[in-house]
């Protein structure tokens, strides 16, 4: 067995013992009115390299971030698709369980339904090294520390999934263990 492997499955029983009745870690930032702060996403005509963004961009995918390793994001570029959010700390337990099954059905669904993870409550270098412990790398990743995003959707604690249909509304917003996160994602490609 790869030691990778084998600390991986450490991680999933010390998860597995740990996680009984939990539904999340603890209570994140203070609920808060959504910022009006958050930079307006570009349009498409910005510049020649703008990624295409449908002419109607809903009020819940019009911001910008930078992700974890600094590349400029706009979730503008989502607009007409299902996209779930993913809020998670690096220190939470839940979170990491959850990042398992994120980093199993974000490559297959990434064209059809895309999951961004919002990290937030912790240290940038925390948050790099739950993305690469839990091989996240291929899923965009935002550096939300100073919590524009999570006061944004009003998130108050981790691990809490939004879950943005095609037309920007948002359908669901709170705690989703693997299956039904699996399932809701599906049922979204299909849809």
């Amino acid at each position: 067995m790869r030691p990778r492997t084998a600390r991986r499955l450490l991680a999933a029983a010390v998860l597995a013992a740990t996680l009984p009745g939990a539904v999340s870690c603890a209570v994140g930032p203070e609920r808060a009115t959504p910022v009006g702060a958050v930079a307006p996403a570009p349009s498409a005509s910005a510049s020649p390299a703008a990624p295409v963004v449908p002419a109607r961009v809903p009020e819940t995918l019009s911001f910008t971030a930078k992700t974890l390793d600094g590349t400029a994001f706009s979730a503008a570029a989502l607009a007409g698709k299902p996209v779930v959010l993913w809020f998670w700390a690096p220190w939470c337990a839940t979170c990491a369980s959850q990042a398992w099954t994120v980093a199993e059905i974000a490559p297959k669904y990434r064209d059809t339904v895309p999951i961004v993870g919002v990290a937030g409550l912790g240290e940038q270098k925390a948050m790099k090294e739950f993305v690469s412990e839990f091989e996240l790398a291929g899923t965009p990743q935002l550096d939300d520390r100073s919590g524009v995003l999570w006061r944004r959707f009003e998130v108050v604690e981790q691990s809490t999934f939004v879950v943005v249909d095609r037309d920007g509304r948002v359908v669901h917003q709170g705690f989703l263990d693997g299956e039904s996160l699996t399932r809701q994602v599906d049922a979204l490609a299909r849809g």
